[in-house]
């Protein structure tokens, strides 16, 4: 895989958790190792997947119609990132009922909920996010990408956190290295692919997706 585009970089204004919002994906945990270009632990976040953390590490993933919130204290130096997409069924994400909006509203508040119980407050919340991207063969006329990038806007205005950074829609993938205790972030746009990875991997993601229940807090694969 080729990236032809500079670097954009987002500047920044102990305990782990790492975790599924697939409690049937194969995925599993993210998977961590160690980053030989930044020097440090990295853990990198698949499709269904979220990660926080305030250790110095870099959470690492690549988005195509997905996308990604990376949310941080910026008082306790504690941060995350959750990478998903909405279910195309039932998909209306403005409907607060619809199953679309309440696995969109659940991949948001695992990530959050668990900031909080590590000692973050939401008042002291900022958000970047990533992502949304129309690189999904046959979804031209009703983007996913786009309903991903609405959903996550919206909902972190109705959430009353504010959202100091983005980078949205657009034809291409990303992979976005983000420092959960600074907040910073970088965002690499990739413009020649030499293989289907991130459309098979997107694609599988929404088949799967195809058959959760989400209620409450609970999420069930039928």
């Amino acid at each position: 895989m080729n990236t032809t585009s500079g670097t954009k970089s987002f500047g920044s204004t102990g305990d782990i958790d790492v975790g599924s919002l697939n409690k049937a994906s194969a995925n599993g945990s993210p998977s961590r190792y160690f980053d030989r270009h930044f020097q440090c632990e990295a853990a990198k976040i698949l499709p269904g997947e979220y990660f926080a953390t305030d250790k110095n590490m870099v959470l690492v993933t690549v988005l195509g119609s997905c996308v990604a919130a990376c949310i941080q204290d910026t008082r306790l130096n504690i941060g995350g990132m959750n990478h998903f997409m909405l279910p195309r069924r039932e998909q209306d994400p403005h409907n607060p009922v619809s199953m679309s909006a309440r696995y969109g509203t659940f991949a948001m508040e695992i990530l959050i909920n668990q900031l909080i119980k590590m000692g973050a407050r939401r008042e002291n919340m900022e958000a970047k996010v990533f992502g949304g991207g129309n690189v999904l063969r046959g979804f031209t006329m009703n983007s996913i990408g786009e309903a991903n990038a609405n959903f996550v806007g919206e909902y972190l205005r109705n959430e009353r956190i504010k959202m100091v950074a983005e980078d949205l829609l657009g034809v291409h993938p990303r992979k976005i290295y983000y420092f959960p205790t600074t907040g910073r972030v970088l965002v690499k746009k990739i413009k020649e692919l030499h293989n289907h990875t991130i459309a098979e991997r997107e694609s599988e993601y929404d088949m799967r997706l195809r058959n959760v229940v989400v209620g409450g807090d609970i999420e069930i694969f039928k």
